[in-house]
């Protein structure tokens, strides 16, 4: 059984069609789609800001991160910048999804398409405590490959 919250949906003026649903019973985000007046083609390497026309309400201790959909991804190279994306709680603007084109064709974007899934998360706010040290581990300092590989960067 999945735990469930409410989240209020606010459509905009230039919102078409049905509200986001999860796809599956298991699913764990649920697809936005693109709110276009008209197609807008993504030559590869581009970006774009592509509006949903949905606000929402997120309750304090949540947020909505915004990620790719893996079809579009491996098939054809589109991707989310910024990924995951963050929707705070507090954040009451239309929600935008920055589109990018990766792969090597263009990329055409219709009124209606499903540019990304939506996932409700969690979130805990740390307390930062100023200390003179850290507890040592074994990895120590070591980072970027540090822990195996054969590709390690030793920065």
């Amino acid at each position: 059984m999945t735990s469930k919250i409410s989240i209020k949906v606010k459509t905009l003026q230039h919102f078409k069609g049905e509200l986001p649903k999860y796809e599956s019973l298991y699913s764990s985000g649920f697809d936005v789609r693109a709110q276009m007046k008209e197609p807008m083609i993504l030559k590869p390497g581009q970006r774009y800001l592509v509006p949903t026309a949905l606000s929402f309400e997120i309750p304090l201790g949540y947020e909505i991160q915004a990620r790719p959909r893996s079809g579009l991804a491996i098939k054809r190279g589109i991707t989310l910048l910024n990924t995951p994306g963050t929707i705070d709680a507090d954040y009451r603007g239309e929600v935008k999804i920055i589109i990018a084109n990766m792969g090597s064709e263009d990329f055409v974007i219709n009124d209606q398409d499903r540019i990304a899934q939506l996932v409700i998360c969690p979130v805990f706010q740390a307390e930062f405590v100023k200390v003179d040290d850290l507890s040592e581990t074994a990895r120590g300092i070591g980072g970027f490959g540090s822990t195996g590989g054969s590709n390690q960067l030793n920065v």
